[in-house]
């Protein structure tokens, strides 16, 4: 036996959420999976732009009561030297931990019917349509699914290789000393330190967001270990220094992802079915960026209409490609511990060029 719907979302995040949000609100039936059973976690900077956040408010997210906080400046560190300009929009910094419950909830709200705690082993070719496969229980047969699977792929439908694919991504909740919060405030750090970037900012409750990624071979030589990597920043920048000198971590570890497809745009024409990627499934932006849930709830949107008006032509990542070219020409001069210098001195002689950088990268509604 099978059971049907009009739609399948694969995954619970900002894309999938969303997705099943607008597909429901339409009178469709919609079946959302998602493989975590509770509220949780993910490696992601929590940075809300303010294109994310009409499209969270369009939802019906009160950002405010949920705690996010405003963000007003965005800080470049390299060593001792720091650039600073104001955000030429506004943002916020949200837990995604908040952020996703507060998106499946309005989901459920708008009669999408959300299975958690179910994995989706793969998705299946059906007469006109898809079948979703579970680990366990009965397959979900569709006219379409929506792929949300954010950085995490699903066996069937790998995505291919990206640009930078040697990133090792790292998360921490933490609690700073009370002069660094202060400094903190209410503004994003991007921190440049050999062999990656860090991103550093605050959260409600006096708590801050430390993200960051490293070059697995970088990693490699600090023997693998998180100590050593905390360690290795400090000693390169006596900014971070300061910030994470009465730094309390707030988990019993750090969150870890790798092989991220940095740079990764999906082309039409791969013979995929009625299968709309979403997101990271769809394109991946270099996360110093701050956009990825921007894309993410734009995609959804794009793909939910798409499949709504009865389009059938495929649907890709074309829309989001000029953003990701800026932001990966971006991304390697960042990684390149020779530069970093001078980008930190550009920028506090020229402070347009962090304001231009932060444009550029954005989303177009």
């Amino acid at each position: 036996m099978t059971d049907k719907a009009d739609a399948i979302v694969v995954g619970g995040g900002p894309a999938g959420a969303s997705a099943a949000a607008w597909l429901a609100e339409a009178g469709r039936r919609v079946v959302l999976f998602e493989r975590e059973a509770a509220s949780h976690h993910k490696v992601c900077g929590e940075f809300v732009s303010v294109e994310a956040a009409e499209q969270l408010e369009a939802l019906g997210l009160n950002l405010p009561a949920l705690g996010a906080v405003p963000i007003a400046r965005v800080r470049l560190i390299a060593g001792g030297r720091e650039a600073s300009a104001p955000l030429p929009f506004p943002a916020y910094s949200l837990s995604r931990k908040v952020m996703d419950e507060a998106l499946l909830h309005a989901a459920e709200a708008r009669g999408a019917i959300v299975r958690r705690g179910i994995t989706v082993r793969s998705l299946e070719p059906a007469d006109s349509g898809i079948t979703a496969i579970l680990t366990e229980g009965t397959p979900t047969r569709a006219s379409a699914a929506f792929l949300a699977t954010g950085k995490h792929d699903l066996r069937s439908h790998r995505r291919g290789q990206g640009r930078e694919d040697d990133l090792i991504g790292f998360k921490l909740h933490v609690a700073l000393d009370a002069p660094q919060t202060r400094n903190l405030a209410d503004s994003v750090e991007v921190i440049l330190f050999p062999g990656g970037y860090a991103g550093l900012q605050p959260l409600s409750g006096g708590r801050a967001n430390l993200c960051l990624l490293v070059r697995k071979e970088a990693f490699r030589r600090l023997g693998r270990s998180w100590p050593a990597l905390l360690a290795h920043m400090a000693d390169s920048s006596p900014i971070l220094a300061q910030r994470i000198a009465g730094m309390r971590p707030l988990w019993d570890k750090p969150l870890a992802i790798h092989g991220i497809p940095y740079g990764y745009v999906h082309r039409a024409g791969t013979g995929e079915g009625p299968l709309y990627r979403l997101g990271d499934q769809l394109a991946v932006i270099p996360s110093f960026c701050g956009d990825g849930m921007g894309i993410a709830l734009h995609s959804a949107r794009r793909a939910v209409d798409h499949w709504l008006t009865g389009h059938r032509e495929p649907f890709d990542g074309r829309a989001y490609r000029a953003q990701i070219g800026t932001a990966m020409l971006l991304s390697r001069a960042i990684g390149c511990g020779a530069l970093h210098g001078a980008l930190v001195a550009l920028c506090r002689i020229a402070p347009v060029l962090l304001t231009g950088s932060a444009s550029g990268t954005r989303v177009a509604l």
